[in-house]
């Protein structure tokens, strides 16, 4: 089963519930996945879901943040619950060890040695963990491991 096809059962079941909350949340995962379908005139692979659903996660985050710094709880527990439909959708996160394993791995086949090396090994590790760990989290490990 598709994820477009997941989301919509799932959306039939939030409206049968009468689960707004959901139902909204689901609402806006779809409307932007179909939205990318119609920009790239096609069906979205399962690479492209993935990249939409971090964008969509991305902006979550984000403005959860930008509520909250602003003392505007109620819109930051909002998309914070949007956050959380959302992930059920995305790949369970690697841990710690597990983006250990990858970087090292990745630092060995390419044979880094120091910092001027980062792109080359972001470049062998990030298909490795796409939507299942922060870029940001990912170069920084990467930085340590380097310097």
């Amino acid at each position: 089963m598709s994820l477009i096809a997941r989301i919509e059962s799932e959306l039939q079941d939030a409206r049968r519930a009468r689960d707004d909350a959901r139902r909204d949340a689901l609402s806006l995962i779809l409307s932007a996945l179909r939205s990318a379908e119609k920009d790239l005139q096609r069906g979205l692979s399962e690479e492209e879901e993935l990249q939409v659903l971090q964008r969509e996660r991305k902006k979550r985050v984000e403005a959860a943040e930008a509520f909250r710094s602003g003392g505007r709880d109620e819109q930051a527990d909002a998309e914070e619950a949007e956050l959380a439909v959302l992930e059920e959708f995305m790949p369970a996160p690697l841990s710690e060890v597990e983006l250990e394993e990858i970087v090292d791995d990745a630092i060995a086949e390419v044979g880094a040695t120091s910092l001027r090396d980062l792109g080359r090994v972001m470049k062998d590790v990030m298909p490795q963990v796409a939507g299942r760990a922060d870029g940001g989290a990912v170069s920084q490990l990467v930085r340590e491991k380097l310097a």
